[in-house]
C-alpha cells in the first residue's frame, strides 16, 4: 500500500487532498495540524511513503515538522503546501529537505500528478536495495552507490534526499557536461512536472552545502552562466556496471 501522512490545518482542503489521493490508489493518514503529524508519523513508526505537510500550521508549522521527519528518515518524500505569498517559506523548506512544493490553490491533476512523481522515484530506490542491485558510480574523490543511495567523499559518508541523490546521479552520468535547468527538472521530477525550474537551483545550493569544502566558491558543482549547471568532480569519472551481490 502506498502510504501518505497528509497534515494540513484546514479541514476543507485537507479533506479535498485526501479525497483525491485516495482515489488516486494512496492510503491517507490525515493530521490536523504538526504536532499530531509528528506523533501520527511515530505511532506508525514511520511507515509512510510520502508526507504532505503544509507550511502554516498550529502547534509545529510544517517547516519544523519537515526538519523532524528529514531527521528521522532520509528516504522519505516530503512535499510542502504553501501560499503565493510565502516565497521565503518554499525556499526554507527546500533547504530542509523537502523534495516539492505544491502552491494554493491547485487542481487535483497537479496534485496527484506531483505525488504520483515523487513516488516512482522512492519506489526505483527500493526496488534497486530490495534485489540486492549493486552499482557504484566513481567521480575523483566521490563514490555514489545506487544501491543504499548514498554518497561518499574520501570516505565520508554524505547524506542525501532523494531529489539531491538524483541531481547527483544525473551529474555523475555526464560528468564535465552543461545541463540546463529544464533538463535537471525532467530527469529529476519528470516530464509532467509543472513547477517552476527555480526548484533546481534551491537543491543545488543544498548540495553545495554538503559537497563542497567551501560553497561560497564551488569546484565541483559549477555554474554555467546563462544555462545550469555542470559536474567536475574528478579527472577521470567513470562507474561499475550493474551487478548481484
Amino acid at each position: 500500500m502506498k502510504n501518505i501522512l497528509v497534515a494540513e490545518d484546514e479541514t476543507a482542503i485537507r479533506e479535498f487532498i485526501v479525497i483525491n489521493l485516495e482515489r488516486g490508489g494512496y492510503h491517507v493518514t490525515e493530521a490536523e495540524n504538526g504536532a499530531v503529524a509528528l506523533e501520527k508519523y511515530d505511532a506508525a513508526n514511520g511507515d509512510f511513503d510520502i508526507a504532505i505537510l503544509d507550511i502554516m500550521m498550529p502547534e509545529k508549522d510544517g517547516l519544523q515538522v519537515c526538519k523532524e521527519l528529514r531527521k528521522k528518515n532520509g528516504n522519505l518524500g516530503i512535499i510542502m503546501l504553501s501560499a503565493r505569498t510565502q516565497e521565503m517559506d518554499k525556499v526554507s523548506g527546500l533547504m530542509l529537505g523537502a523534495d516539492d512544493y505544491i502552491t494554493k490553490p491547485f487542481s487535483p491533476t497537479e496534485l496527484v500528478a506531483r505525488v504520483d512523481a515523487l513516488y516512482r522515484r522512492i519506489a526505483i530506490a527500493e526496488m534497486r536495495s530490495e534485489n540486492n542491485f549493486k552499482e557504484e558510480m566513481k567521480s575523483g574523490s566521490f563514490v555514489l552507490n545506487l544501491k543504499s543511495h548514498s554518497l561518499m567523499k574520501n570516505g565520508r559518508l554524505i547524506e542525501l534526499t532523494q531529489v539531491e541523490f538524483q541531481i547527483m546521479e544525473y551529474f555523475f552520468s555526464n560528468p564535465g557536461q552543461a545541463l540546463d535547468r529544464s533538463a535537471i527538472l525532467k530527469y529529476v521530477w519528470g516530464e509532467a512536472y509543472v513547477g517552476e525550474e527555480k526548484i533546481v537551483d534551491v537543491n543545488i545550493r543544498r548540495l553545495r552545502m554538503k559537497v563542497e569544502d567551501n560553497p561560497s566558491s564551488p569546484k565541483f558543482i559549477v555554474t554555467v552562466w546563462g544555462l545550469g549547471y555542470k559536474w567536475e568532480g574528478g579527472s577521470d569519472p567513470s562507474s561499475v556496471r550493474p551487478g548481484m551481490r
